[in-house]
């Protein structure tokens, strides 16, 4: 049993089409190459004019997350009075105690 595609007219049953079926997928895996390179040589431009890439940062005030953790809030309820993501919240006052570890 071979593949025939009545619509590109491809029929792998043949030789001539396996060596069609092959150029193809060659010509796909090169184009995909070509489109690596382009993307790669462009962050490295990017990077080379210093341009920071990524999602920006997120101003967090780390005293308010730390006033309502005080008052004896949950870190959902806090995430979801601030409208800060909760994975944030965490992150903001990890790097805050890291910062001031006597804090």
């Amino acid at each position: 049993m071979a593949f025939i595609s009545l619509r590109d007219n491809l029929d792998l049953s043949t030789a001539s089409g396996r060596l069609m079926f092959q150029l193809i997928g060659a010509m796909a895996e090169f184009e995909r190459a070509l489109i690596q390179e382009r993307v790669r040589a462009g962050l490295r431009h990017a990077r080379s004019k210093g341009q920071r890439l990524g999602r920006p940062g997120r101003a967090v005030d780390v005293a308010t997350l730390l006033r309502l953790r005080g008052e004896g809030r949950t870190w959902p309820e806090i995430a979801e009075q601030t409208g800060i993501p909760l994975r944030t919240c965490h992150r903001a006052v990890a790097a805050q105690s890291a910062k001031n570890p006597a804090a």
